[in-house]
């Protein structure tokens, strides 16, 4: 099972920090991805972190355009956890955000339907 947690209601310039943890697996092994949807709008890559491990590209994060800069990804193999630090939150941050597991390529993508194992997802709300 995949969990994710630290969501919430923020002010806009403020600061979350989500985090996602498996129950029944490690996630050091594999490529782990944030994503968001908006209710009626497609679900958009965030950020993505590979294994430390990976024979190839170990260690890469990737993040969009839209967040880089401001969100930083971070894992925790002692803990079982990847992080997303988000800063300088903006009203159009919120989103029900997502992580994911690539359990197959090893390689970090921002596409979903690289994505095999998905959590229920937390929401974040940015606003006054």
């Amino acid at each position: 099972q995949l969990v994710e947690s630290g969501g919430g209601l923020v002010q806009p310039g403020g600061s979350l920090r989500l985090s996602c943890t498996a129950s029944d697996f490690t996630l050091d092994r594999y490529v782990i991805g944030w994503f968001r949807q908006v209710p009626g709008k497609e679900r958009e890559g965030v950020s993505c972190s590979n294994s430390n491990g990976a024979m190839m590209d170990a260690g890469m994060t990737k993040y969009s355009d839209s967040v880089k800069g401001r969100f930083t990804i971070s894992r925790d193999d002692a803990r079982n956890t990847v992080y997303l630090e988000m800063n300088s939150l903006k009203p159009e941050d919120t989103a029900i955000y997502y992580c994911a597991v690539d359990r197959i390529s090893g390689y970090c993508s921002l596409t979903s339907r690289a994505y095999d194992y998905w959590g229920q997802g937390t929401q974040v709300t940015v606003s006054s």
